[in-house]
């Protein structure tokens, strides 16, 4: 049995340790966010946060999230005003979106921890996070905007 809180809940996993947290995240909690991209952690389509950290769920196991606290896209901000969301919205980020909740996960680890981000550091942690529609400007500028130096 493993225990682990997914965007403020409590949750119980009673099948295999080894299951990618995003396969429990989509197919036993219904969080649909987080996306399958390459299966080996290089696209950053399945980033969450665990303990506040950027992981990639299809390289982390269910198991490795005992007794921490995960958030999804779904629980960055419920109603999805993060100031990240927001900055997505006003710049028109998205093109195709699949990617999307991936970037602003990986964008919200970085702002939590490095709020005056410069540009070369927002380059750097994003980097790992693929957008097949190239829509890397509009992400750069979206984080500038929340950390400041838009």
């Amino acid at each position: 049995m493993i225990d682990l809180t997914v965007n403020g809940r409590a949750e119980r996993h009673d099948g295999d340790p080894a299951m990618p947290l995003l396969w429990y995240l989509r197919d036993s909690l219904g969080l649909t966010g987080a996306k399958y991209g390459c299966g080996v952690g290089l696209c950053g389509a399945c980033t969450v946060h665990v303990e506040g950290e950027a992981v990639r769920a299809c390289m982390t196991s269910v198991g490795d999230a005992a007794g921490k606290a995960v958030v999804t896209i779904e629980g960055l901000d419920p109603a999805g005003d993060h100031p990240l969301q927001k900055a997505w919205r006003q710049l028109s980020v998205p093109q195709c979106g699949f990617c999307q909740a991936g970037q602003i996960m990986q964008a919200a680890a970085l702002v939590a921890t490095n709020p005056a981000a410069s540009p070369d550091e927002i380059t750097e942690a994003m980097s790992g996070n693929i957008c097949r529609c190239g829509c890397y400007q509009r992400i750069h500028a979206a984080v500038r905007q929340v950390v400041g130096g838009a």
